[in-house]
């Protein structure tokens, strides 16, 4: 899978860009063809500091996509993995259901 980090108005420390990897790709236990997913990394405002981290999901015929925002990249990045993992397993079991 290819994950590529795009970091908006700063740059991104390797150990944010190595913890974005790791959280990625364990998504692969939810769903084995992921195509590539996108992390893009923002803040809105620097008097809150809110961080907010997207991730966009390509698998075949299907783009998913989540988005959250806190005081954190890492939990960020965190919460944005457990939505996508919630979405890959209703995906999934829609898929089995219909093929019974």
């Amino acid at each position: 899978m290819n994950v590529s980090i795009t970091s908006r108005k700063f740059k991104a420390r390797e150990t944010l860009k190595d913890f974005i990897n790791y959280e990625v790709v364990s998504l692969e236990r939810f769903y084995d063809n992921i195509l590539s997913a996108d992390v893009i990394l923002s803040y809105q405002n620097t008097r809150d500091s809110i961080k907010s981290a997207e991730i966009i999901l390509k698998i075949p015929g299907m783009v998913l996509k989540a988005v959250d925002d806190s005081d954190d990249y890492k939990k960020s990045v965190s919460s944005a993995v457990e939505k996508l993992s919630r979405q890959l397993k209703k995906m999934k079991t829609k898929k089995f259901a219909h093929a019974k």
